[in-house]
């Protein structure tokens, strides 16, 4: 619509038949109560969806114009996708929402509210959450242990969850990266930021898809991107456990000189010995090789999704 600002709302989905409906109306409504000076759009992208989502989208899609949407070829993972939904944005400003209803629907104005006030990037950061207790408490510590480590200021409890001016999604853009960690990249580059604190709800329908591997991957990516100490921490370590090593070698030398024939070294300390140094060593090279692997899948270039099929995109805004 000529002469309105746009606001774009990307929505990442995976097997969210139950929501993805319910989730696109809410948007809608929220969107024309409460931001009607705003033209917008609707960008649904799927992570190739085994269940009945994909044809709920396709009707959605033309049923309305506003909606747009992306289907992969495969699923690319929780990170590429919504990142690559997010570069698709034609708004001034694109909001990143989940499909599942755990983000606050009036959140939305209030971070476009926010993004109007000149700020680039406005962050969601959640200070309660109805989700398992336990789970929060190891976020919590991940969190800080990364926050204390890592080269940048990483944000506590954010998980991509934000308002985006068109100014950093050209920067996102032009990064060029196969692997981003979307948290790690608007830590180190939205200088002009606001925070915006909320409480998470509880999915409304359906469980989530993401297990413990896709978190630890998602965890070793932040550690690998931002952080030195993983590889410094191997090289500090090894010359103390040398420096230690040639003591306690030193020791033994000197008591088994003086006491040549009563002093014995025994085979059980040298087997613990053994078995000490091996799994350091095990355990620094799962770090290393955490690191190459990162720096492989950098330097392959490969696309962040590959699209099954894209609709509505050829629509023209001034005819919705």
């Amino acid at each position: 619509m000529p002469g309105k600002k746009k606001v774009s709302i990307v929505i990442p989905s995976y097997n969210e038949e139950d929501n993805i409906r319910p989730i696109t109306e809410a948007v809608k409504n929220e969107i024309e109560n409460n931001l009607s000076e705003y033209d917008y759009e609707i960008i649904i992208i799927d992570n190739n969806s085994q269940d009945n989502t994909r044809a709920i989208i396709r009707s959605l899609c033309a049923e309305d114009k506003k909606v747009r949407a992306i289907l992969n070829e495969k699923n690319f993972g929780p990170d590429n996708s919504p990142y690559y939904g997010l570069m698709q944005a034609s708004g001034d400003c694109a909001i990143l929402f989940c499909a599942d209803f755990q983000d606050p629907l009036e959140m939305i104005h209030k971070m476009v509210r926010e993004w109007e006030n000149g700020y680039t990037v406005v962050t969601a950061v959640k200070t309660e959450s109805q989700e398992n207790k336990l789970v929060r408490f190891f976020r919590t510590i991940y969190y800080r242990l990364i926050k204390r480590i890592s080269s940048i200021d990483i944000i506590e409890h954010f998980t991509g969850f934000g308002c985006y001016d068109k100014k950093f999604l050209d920067i996102m853009r032009s990064l060029d990266d196969p692997v981003p960690f979307l948290r790690g990249v608007v830590a180190e580059f939205a200088g002009n930021r606001k925070t915006i604190e909320y409480e998470q709800q509880k999915r409304r329908a359906g469980k989530s898809h993401i297990g413990f591997f896709t978190l630890y991957d998602m965890a070793m990516r932040s550690f690998t991107s931002y952080t030195k100490v993983g590889l410094r921490m191997c090289t500090f370590f090894g010359f103390g456990t040398a420096a230690v090593s040639l003591i306690i070698a030193l020791v033994y030398l000197i008591i088994k000189l003086i006491m040549w024939d009563e002093f014995e070294f025994g085979i059980p300390v040298i087997l613990v010995g053994m078995f000490f140094i091996g799994a350091v060593q095990l355990i620094f090279l799962g770090f290393i090789g955490e690191y190459i692997l990162t720096m492989n899948q950098r330097s392959m270039k490969r696309p962040l999704v590959i699209e099954h099929e894209r609709i509505n995109f050829d629509v023209d805004d001034n005819n919705d």
